[in-house]
Formats: C-alpha cells, sequence, structure tokens
C-alpha cells in the first residue's frame, strides 16, 4: 500500500495519539476491562484509517465515525471513538470536538450560538437541540431563496411545521420556544430584523391546561430527609445534593457548577457566579448543609487535582452532569414513597420564602430569574400568599 507523505504522518500521530490516550486511562486509574476494550477498538480504528488512507485532519468527523462503526459493527465503538476525540481536543491536538453538525452555520447562527451559552445555563444536549433548530431554518430559507432579514410569519410557520412534524405537542412547544429566542436575539439585540417576530410565533391555544409548580409539604420534607441515612459514597454524595436543593433552590445545573472555591466553610456561604441570569449571588450556608458537604468531602469525593465539588464516582472522576444530579436525586425521592423531581425541591423553596413574607424582587433574585413574569409563575405554587403578593405590593 503506497502512503503519500501527509497519511503517513497521520498514521503516525493515530499511534502515538492512542499509546498516549491509553497510558492516561492507566494513570487515571481506568479498569483492566476498559482499557482492554479501548485496546482492542482503537486497534480497529487505526487498521481502518490505513486501510482508508484517510488523512490525519479528515479522521476525527462524523463521516468516519459512521464508517467506521458500520465496518467494526460494534454499539460501544462510537462511545471509544468519541472518547479519544474527546481527549485529544483537550490535548488541544485536533481543533473541536466531533459533531454531528461538521460544517458550521452561518456567522449570524453561530453567533446566535455563542451568545446563548453564554447568557444560560444550557447542556450539551439542549444546544444541540437549538443547533437542529437553526439548521432547520437555514435549510428552508435557502430552499424558498430568503434572505434571514426578510423573514416573515408564515415562513417561520412552515418551519416549524416540517421540522416538528409527527413529535409530541410539548415537543413543538419547545422547537418554537428555541426559535422565539433566536428571533428575539434578531431583534433586540444585533438590530437585524424590522419587527420583533417571537410574540407572533405561538402554538394552537390550549385551554386549562396551566400547570402550577409542585412541592413538597412539610410532611413529605419529613419523610425525604429520614428515609435514609447516608452511608455508601453515593449516598453521601446526593445527601450533599439534596440539600443544597432545598436549602437553597439551586438548579440540577448550578449545583453541578459548584467547586471548592465557591464555599467558605470558616464564613458558612457560598457564592454562586454562573447563574442563568447571569447575576452571580453569595449566599449563608445553613449548617445542617454545611455537614452535609462536609461529610461527602470527607467520606466520598475522590482524591483528584479537579476542583469540581462534587465528581463521578469512577475514574477519571468528571463533574457530575446536571442530568445525574436529577436523577439520583428523583431515585431518592422515588425510595422514599414520593414520586417528585429534584426541580420540585426548588419549588418548595420558593414556598419557603413567600410564606417567610418575602417581596416578589427579592423571590426573583433568590431564585436566579432574569425575569419577573418568571418569577410570577412560581408564586401559583400557594394562592392565597400569591394573591398578597401580586395584587398588595406595587410591581
Amino acid at each position: 500500500m503506497n502512503h503519500t507523505a501527509e497519511e503517513k504522518q497521520g498514521i503516525l500521530a493515530l499511534k502515538q495519539a492512542i499509546r498516549d490516550y491509553l497510558g492516561w486511562m492507566t494513570d487515571k486509574g481506568y479498569s483492566h476491562a476498559t482499557l482492554y476494550l479501548h485496546k482492542r477498538l482503537l486497534n480497529h480504528l487505526l487498521t481502518f484509517i490505513d486501510q482508508r488512507e484517510i488523512r490525519w485532519e479528515n479522521i476525527f468527523t462524523f463521516e468516519t465515525l459512521k464508517a467506521f462503526q458500520q465496518k467494526c459493527k460494534l454499539n460501544c465503538a462510537p462511545t471509544v471513538f468519541r472518547a479519544l476525540a474527546r481527549h485529544l481536543h483537550a490535548q488541544r491536538k485536533i481543533p473541536r470536538l466531533l459533531s454531528e453538525h461538521p460544517h458550521e452555520l452561518p456567522a449570524i447562527y453561530e453567533e446566535y450560538l455563542r451568545y446563548y451559552a453564554k447568557t444560560r445555563q444550557a447542556g450539551e444536549q439542549k444546544a444541540a437541540g437549538i443547533r437542529r433548530m437553526l439548521t432547520a431554518l437555514h435549510v428552508y430559507l435557502g430552499r424558498e431563496n430568503v434572505e434571514l432579514t426578510a423573514v416573515r410569519i408564515e415562513h417561520l410557520d412552515a418551519v416549524l411545521a416540517e421540522h416538528t412534524k409527527g413529535l409530541a405537542p410539548e415537543t413543538r412547544q419547545t422547537r418554537r420556544a428555541w426559535l422565539r429566542g433566536f428571533l428575539r436575539y434578531l431583534y433586540l439585540v444585533r438590530g437585524i430584523l424590522p419587527k420583533n417576530l417571537a410574540p407572533l410565533l405561538i402554538g394552537a391555544p390550549q385551554y386549562a391546561q396551566a400547570k402550577p409548580p409542585k412541592f413538597l409539604r412539610p410532611h413529605e420534607i419529613q419523610i425525604l430527609f429520614n428515609s435514609f441515612e447516608p452511608v455508601t459514597p453515593r449516598e453521601l454524595r446526593v445527601h450533599a445534593m439534596l440539600y443544597l436543593a432545598y436549602s437553597l433552590g439551586l438548579r440540577p445545573k448550578e449545583i453541578s457548577l459548584i467547586t471548592l472555591d465557591d464555599i467558605s466553610f470558616s464564613q458558612g456561604e457560598i457564592i454562586l457566579p454562573d447563574r442563568k441570569c447571569q447575576n452571580p449571588i453569595r449566599i449563608p450556608l445553613p449548617e445542617v448543609v454545611i455537614k452535609a458537604i462536609a461529610a461527602y468531602i470527607i467520606g466520598a469525593r475522590p482524591q483528584t487535582d479537579s476542583r469540581a465539588l462534587f465528581l463521578e464516582l469512577y475514574a477519571p472522576y468528571n463533574p457530575v452532569s446536571p442530568a445525574l444530579v436529577s436523577h439520583d436525586i428523583q431515585i431518592l425521592m422515588h425510595k422514599a414513597g414520593l414520586k417528585a423531581s429534584a426541580y420540585w425541591l426548588r419549588h418548595t423553596y420558593a414556598q419557603n420564602l413567600l410564606e417567610t413574607n418575602r417581596s416578589i424582587f427579592e423571590i426573583k433574585e433568590m431564585m436566579g430569574h432574569d425575569r419577573i413574569q418568571t418569577t410570577r409563575r412560581y408564586l401559583h405554587i400557594h394562592t392565597s400568599l400569591m394573591r398578597k403578593a401580586l395584587f398588595d405590593e406595587t410591581l
């Protein structure tokens, strides 16, 4: 097989990258079974790249991943392929993470995605969904030969009908919300559109569908916290996360972002620099929360250089994801006999603030809302106090 100089250089670079990656996995304490699986699959990848004569710059693409998976026919192949790509990206040996969207959108779309990531706490899954929605809009406008600056509501309705066909009403509502956010950005931030089309992008009216936020009552809170005594590392971790969610009303995303540097045990407070509303806040930590966090750090947190507070239980001990925070808290609730989710604790926190006669403006700041309208929705949880907060106060 006659390789060009570029192809030979790419194969040598991939061999070295695989050796470095497997060495890194060994240093991080991965199990022998995991190491064996990765080594076996990456050797298959090396052979595949060699036979296909793929250059280095074309290895870590979605097209190569699809072709490699079809060749080896193993379900775990994409996981190993992506893990190597993440490692190389972290080492700055490849310019970008592997994506199902290898081609960037036009500048205005990419600028909005960066703006959204900066101003909102969006996970990778949500960001990918917004990108798909914007891609659908871009493709539709290109097919219809319509400039973005000339988009009209009928174009938006058409692309939504095409993009959300067969989806559940709740999913279609989410897609509309993503598109409305982009339209507000075009009008309010960039001044590209002559009119704000976001308020016009609405779905069919739904009557008697309003669902007030659900919360736990005092006896249910007591059942929850008395349902278990934390012993194992997983129990100690979820116990600390549970107290943060209940006592401070933190979102799963906010809990996942807490670092050791954000907590002052001597002063008994926590700083939350990365809130959804981009408004950092310093909050006192109740003693029971401090004890729960300390118990986790001493008895369960892995010894690692990471500054994230909550880490996964197994090597390489990455920070926990928001989904893991929600999942662990919900499992604990179900074990206590409560059919609830992690966000019920946030709603309960809002109710507790309301019952201590906090104003709607104070509740807005404590909850980390960026709009007073969002806070008003949370006040549905206690009808009598809601009426006082909304009608007796000057808004």
